[in-house]
């Protein structure tokens, strides 16, 4: 069968493609700029754009599994064309649709629970993937870490876990109608991330831990808006549970152990140095 991925050249979908590949599947990418995909040899690009419906009868001809994404353009805006998305899959023979969600759920989570295709939600924690946003200009500049909060926990999980995941569900099916939050194999604070990078780097990384009026000051500073700021002194400051707490689901669909933190610092040390 032909599989689509949707965000394909993003964090999680570049892996989803690399999994499904390595699993012997034909792969059908959707990206808004072919040209510019750089996805591997064999598979099959495709141009569309998740919110214009209108764009997509070539990329979903003839598939039978989709990965999908709920939302669209690179500000992570909510998907609103759900409904359109949904009903093209179900004339296009789709039967196995898997979302990359955490948000509550939008059009397109609402149209699939009020369809008949068989369609699994993944809900990821913190993604371990986020190091490298937030924290590799400062370490190879000043190796030094400001922020508030160390004793902060999180779950965080390696972004090739969560393609893992839906890769699975996608060929193998039986996961129809459920919701996954998916996490790593342990909770770690601030510091202990801090000291597990540096030690992957090679080098001792410093660590400073800002008030809340610092990290305010310093977001600004950065160019960040207040409704941003306040979102990451609320997301930081108070993790839901959900957050830091560890759950199973990876070795239970995949049968093999989610990776540790000190796994993907080992692959991505090079980015910090």
């Amino acid at each position: 069968m032909t599989i689509l991925v949707t965000g394909a050249t993003g964090t999680v979908g570049r892996h989803v493609v690399d999994t499904l590949l390595q699993a012997g599947q034909r792969v059908r990418a959707l990206t808004r700029n072919p040209a510019a995909a750089g996805l591997p040899e064999g598979v099959e690009v495709v141009a569309g754009d998740l919110a214009d419906p209108a764009t997509l009868n070539a990329a979903f001809d003839g598939v039978t599994g989709v990965h999908l994404i709920n939302f669209s353009g690179d500000d992570y805006t909510p998907l609103q064309s759900g409904k359109e998305i949904v009903e093209l899959a179900v004339q296009s023979g789709v039967r196995r649709v898997t979302v990359l969600g955490g948000r509550a759920d939008g059009p397109l989570e609402q149209a699939l629970a009020a369809s008949d295709l068989e369609w699994t939600l993944l809900n990821p924690v913190e993604f371990m993937s986020n190091t490298l946003k937030w924290w590799a200009e400062t370490i190879r500049a000043e190796g030094v870490i400001r922020e508030p909060f160390g004793g902060r926990l999180s779950a965080m999980i390696h972004e090739a876990d969560i393609a893992a995941v839906a890769a699975t569900v996608l060929v193998e099916g039986g996961h129809g109608g459920k919701t996954y939050t998916l996490t790593g194999p342990e909770a770690m604070t601030t510091t202990e991330k801090v000291r597990i990078l540096g030690a992957a780097v090679g080098k001792e990384i410093g660590f400073v831990e800002l008030s809340e009026e610092q990290a305010r000051a310093k977001w600004r500073g950065e160019g960040m808006g207040d409704e941003l700021v306040e979102f990451l002194i609320d997301a930081l400051g108070n993790t839901p549970e959900l957050g830091y707490t560890v759950v199973s689901t990876v070795r239970e669909i995949t049968g093999r152990a989610p990776r540790t933190f000190a796994q993907w610092a080992a692959e991505n040390a090079d980015a910090f140095r």
